[in-house]
Formats: C-alpha cells, sequence, structure tokens
C-alpha cells in the first residue's frame, strides 16, 4: 500500500531529473567576457626605405597590436602616453552604444591624453563581427598608430560562408620619410597642399618594388587547396587604393564589419577608413611560381599623389620540403591593377557590395524618413594671414575643406564633456546647416566666390530619428571622391549617382531591400551618395572626411543626438579618468 501511493509522486520527480540534467548536458550559451589591453605610447626607431626615424608607437610596434575579441565583449584598454604629443585613439567602426566617452576624436568626445596620463577606453561589442581597427584621433599621428580589431562570432556561431583554414589581416598605409605633423603644420602654415607620402605599405612593409626595400617585403606563405580569410583595411592618410593577387581571385564576404552577399573580383578598392573581408582559395595544386599582390592609388582630385605601388609576396608552400631549387628561380607573376582614375570600376564595384538581408542578419533599413539633409562637400578657399603670401590656389588664398560651406574650427574643449555638463555656449553652435545656403550648380563651373565660412557647429538629433541624408560632391576647385565616416552608427547606402542629385528622380532609384551597411562611404568624384540611419545611439558624434589632408582643412561636422525618455536611452556619466583639457 505505501509502494502503491509513492509511485505517482516519484515519476515526476524521476522526469524532472532527467529533464534536469538534460538541460545540464546541453551546449551552453558562450557567456560574454572582460578582455583587458594595455598601450604604451612610445617612440621608437624604424628604418623604411633607408632612412630610419622615431616614430610614435604602441608597445613599441608599427603597426600596432591586434585586438581580439567576440561579439558581445567588452574591453577595457588602458593607453599610457609616455610621447610628447598629445594622444586620442578611435576605436573605428566600433558602434559605441552609450558609451560615446571611449570614442576617442580628439575635442569630440575627449580631450587628448596628455604626457605622462593614462585613460581607460571602456566600451562593449554590441551587434557586431568582422574587422574594424583602432588609429590615432589627433592630427596625423595616425600614419603610425593604428592597429586591427578582429570581431569573432559568439562562441556558438559560424560564419555565413566557408570556414577559412586561416585568417590574416591585411593592412594598407603610408609611409612618410620625414615628420607627418611636420608636413602638415607646414601645409597649413603655408595654405598649400602637403608633401605626399614616399610609399605605400602592407602591413608596415613598402615591398620590393621600392628602392632598397626588398628585404622589407610582406610574404604570405600558403598551402595549395585552401581557403584564407584576408581581413584587409586601408589605414592610409590620404589614398583611396586598388588591391589584386596575380593569377587569384578574391571573394568577397565581409564590409565594415557586416556580412553581404559573396562575389568574386579580381580587384577590390578600398577607401582610407575601410574593412573589407575577403576569401582567398589557393590553387588546388603546388604552382611552381609566386605571386604579387600589389596596392596602387585611385586618384579623382587635382592635386599631386603618391604615384607608386606597394607589392607583397603570396608563396605556395613547396610539397619538396628538402628542395635545394631557390624560390628566387620561380616565375613571379604580377596582377593588372586598374588605371589610377578608373572611376568605373570604382562605380561598380560599390553597386556589387549588397547586405545579405536574410532572417538570420536582416537589413534594418528605415523605411520612413523623419528628417532630409543635404550636404554639400568638397574644398574652397580661405584668405591669407594677414601680411602673408600662400600657396594655396593664388598667392592670397589657402585651401580649405567645407560641408554646406562651413569649415570646422576644431574646439579646445571637448564637444561631448561641455554638452553633458550643459556648459556649450561658446564651445559650439547648435545650428548646423541642414542644406546648402546658396544653390549653385555643384558639378559644374564653379561659382566666382570659393570662400568658406569658419565655425564649430553640431547638428542636433532628437532620439530615434530616422534620417536620410544626400551628400552631393562639389567641383568648385575640381572634382573629386570624398570617403566620409560616421562615428557611432552604422548608415545603410540606399543610392548613389553621378551629377547633381535629383530629389524628384534619384529617390525612385533608391535600394531600400539590401543596401550595404557600412560606417565610411565614398561620396563619388563630381557625383552624389544618399545614406540611411536610424539615430539611436545619444551623444555627440563626429563625421568627416577619412583623407587626412581633407579633415586638416575643415572637411568634418559632428551629430548631436539627444538622450531618449528611458533609462537604457540615455548616455551614460563620464569616467572618473577622463582626460581634461
Amino acid at each position: 500500500m505505501g509502494f502503491s501511493s509513492t509511485f505517482p509522486s516519484l515519476v515526476p520527480m524521476a522526469m524532472f531529473i532527467i529533464a534536469f540534467l538534460a538541460l545540464c548536458l546541453m551546449p551552453q550559451p558562450a557567456q560574454a567576457i572582460t578582455r583587458h589591453y594595455e598601450f604604451n605610447i612610445t617612440m621608437a626607431n624604424v628604418t623604411r626605405l633607408c632612412h630610419t626615424k622615431s616614430i610614435v608607437t604602441v608597445n613599441g610596434k608599427f603597426p600596432g597590436p591586434r585586438i581580439v575579441t567576440r561579439e558581445g565583449d567588452r574591453l577595457l584598454i588602458k593607453v599610457n602616453n609616455h610621447v610628447p604629443n598629445n594622444i586620442s585613439i578611435h576605436w573605428h567602426g566600433v558602434r559605441q552604444l552609450r558609451s560615446g566617452w571611449a570614442d576617442g576624436p580628439a575635442y569630440i568626445t575627449q580631450c587628448p591624453i596628455q604626457t605622462g596620463q593614462s585613460y581607460v577606453y571602456n566600451y562593449t561589442i554590441v551587434g557586431q563581427r568582422g574587422t574594424l581597427w583602432w588609429h590615432a584621433h589627433i592630427s596625423w599621428l595616425r600614419s603610425t598608430l593604428y592597429g586591427p580589431i578582429i570581431i569573432l562570432p559568439k562562441k556558438n556561431e559560424s560564419y555565413p560562408f566557408v570556414k577559412p583554414f586561416k585568417e590574416i589581416p591585411i593592412i594598407l598605409g603610408e609611409w612618410f620619410n620625414t615628420d607627418p605633423e611636420a608636413i602638415i603644420s607646414q601645409a597649413l602654415q603655408t595654405g598649400g597642399g602637403p608633401n605626399v607620402s614616399d610609399a605605400y605599405t602592407i602591413n608596415g612593409l613598402p615591398g620590393l618594388l621600392y628602392n632598397c626595400s626588398a628585404k622589407d617585403t610582406f610574404k604570405l606563405k600558403v598551402k595549395p587547396g585552401k581557403t584564407y580569410l584576408l581581413r584587409m583595411i586601408n589605414a592610409a592618410l590620404n589614398d583611396e587604393l586598388f588591391f589584386s593577387i596575380a593569377n587569384h581571385t578574391l571573394t568577397v564576404v565581409d564590409a565594415d564589419a557586416v556580412y553581404v552577399k559573396p562575389f568574386e573580383t579580381d580587384t577590390i578598392l578600398i577607401t582610407p577608413g575601410q574593412t573589407t573581408n575577403v576569401l582567398l582559395k589557393t590553387k588546388s595544386e603546388y604552382p611552381s611560381a609566386t605571386f604579387l599582390m600589389a596596392a596602387r592609388p585611385y586618384v579623382t582630385g587635382q592635386g599631386t599623389f603618391d604615384n607608386s605601388t606597394v607589392a607583397g609576396i603570396l608563396e605556395y608552400e613547396s610539397p619538396l620540403l628538402h628542395s635545394t631549387k631557390s624560390m628566387k628561380k620561380l616565375p613571379m607573376f604580377k596582377p593588372a591593377l586598374p588605371p589610377l582614375n578608373d572611376t568605373s570600376f570604382a562605380t561598380n564595384f560599390s553597386k556589387k557590395l549588397r547586405s545579405l538581408a536574410n532572417s538570420q542578419f536582416p537589413a534594418k533599413v528605415p523605411q520612413n524618413v523623419d528628417k532630409h539633409f543635404f550636404f554639400t562637400v568638397g574644398l574652397g578657399t580661405t584668405p591669407c594671414d594677414k601680411n602673408q603670401t600662400c600657396q594655396g590656389p593664388t598667392n592670397t588664398t589657402k585651401f580649405a575643406a567645407s560641408i554646406n560651406n562651413i569649415s570646422f574650427v576644431q574646439p579646445t574643449t571637448a564637444l561631448l564633456q561641455s554638452h553633458f555638463i550643459g556648459q556649450s555656449n561658446g564651445v559650439y553652435n547648435p545650428y548646423f546647416p541642414i542644406n546648402p545656403l546658396h544653390w549653385f550648380n555643384y558639378t559644374g563651373n564653379p561659382p566666382n566666390n570659393t570662400m568658406v565660412n569658419n565655425g564649430t557647429k553640431v547638428l542636433v538629433l532628437p532620439f530615434n530619428t530616422n534620417v536620410e541624408l544626400i551628400m552631393q560632391d562639389t567641383s568648385i576647385l575640381g572634382a573629386e571622391s570624398h570617403p566620409l565616416h560616421l562615428h557611432g552608427f552604422n548608415f545603410f547606402v540606399v543610392g548613389q549617382g553621378f551629377g547633381n542629385f535629383d530629389p524628384n528622380k534619384d529617390p525612385t532609384n533608391f535600394n531600400l531591400i539590401d543596401p550595404v551597411e557600412r560606417n565610411t562611404v565614398g561620396v563619388p568624384a563630381g557625383g552624389w551618395v544618399a545614406i540611411r540611419f536610424l539615430a539611436d545611439n545619444p551623444g555627440i558624434w563626429f563625421m568627416h572626411c577619412h583623407l587626412e589632408v581633407h579633415t586638416s582643412w575643415g572637411l568634418k561636422m559632428a551629430w548631436l543626438v539627444l538622450d531618449g525618455k528611458l533609462p537604457n536611452q540615455k548616455l551614460l556619466p563620464p569616467p572618473s579618468d577622463l582626460p581634461k583639457c
């Protein structure tokens, strides 16, 4: 009797234990972790092109160390400044949701870290995976202060493409034999264009096509029949670059840390600030040859540029491990890069980039627009200082650059701090023009007056505003492309074209289904680009041309996104170690 009366209660207990054990044995979701890095900013002697100079580095490395993390992880990166220069570091492309204090552009979200001081950048990687990068964000110091950010998927998630055998960062950069800080300082003083770089680099190395550089050549050793993921970054100061590997096809799978519909190409175009992940499928058998990987500039402007080519070597591991045959005796193939001014290639390449737009990785394109903005971007002039002869477009003018004819004046107090404490008077003006003040034929004959206005203005947006922004190149001092980078947000590139944007006709061709999602986009030379984004990140966010010379001339502005009503829609308070100006 006792047995029969207790048996029914044992059954659910046994089922509970079985279910509990099954739950314990199931794969558990990976927990996000906190990763710690320490960046010591120090001087180091580096030799390239037979020139030795002292450069600003992180931990004595050039390029700097890579940051490896996973989606969802928190990063604590302590930066200790041991050099005479003021320093700030930008984590390019990281959304920085409510963590604007860690974004890094000097005098925008923070005052720079002064000599002997430290600052801990504290942020979390939210909803991003792929390749981003970090770089100095003050003056031209990013010429040597840069490195990759590798964001792996969460532990239980995989790539939406074949798993690569190996992953390799490929960072394209520029090398100057002289101090870039002195170069831009002299250019701003004289009003002329700055001296161009002496070489391009792959992972800091100029390569065998430059004098005195055969030993400084990046070599990528591969095995036959394998798939490699190349994490491409353009860290060059002032040049958009074509990149290709001889006799090999690349499959583009990611742009600015967002997956794209894969497509094959012999050559990629990558602007300063952009990242592109490509798959390289090696030949099925040992080819008894070596292959150059090369990059050279895509040029649209009228000014001087570094007309040279950087090359690395793709080298297959020989199956004959003890072969005495020298690699130097193998035939070497060179890639056929597009012409320097191949705007047709640039246009076609950018049009191939499309979001995956599937259930796992949806393209959340704003379908309805709350605010429409129209920005002209381009070069102009500003008067010489009194009693000075300039080397600008005329001997009485200096080169300048502007957005809606406002050339940004860098403040001496950080904008975000001024906003947060409610003391913006005298620091910035909240009335940035939403359209050009004067209409003209933007891509036709330039107006007689090429002078720009100067000011520190921001554009104010309510939280959760759906924004459409048209950016129109101008031909005032000659049409050229401008890679525009928006901090704090990704955006969708819904349209682009040449000539003047037509508000009646062009929007009918916008792609609102699977446009590419980016953080940096090239405004076409003599054309326009249309982007949309949701202003869901409170704070002050920089937007600027990633050609460093144009940023120095004032082609930049800032967006102020106000707090939302809910606690999780408000900017967090500043950290206690925030640098002071």
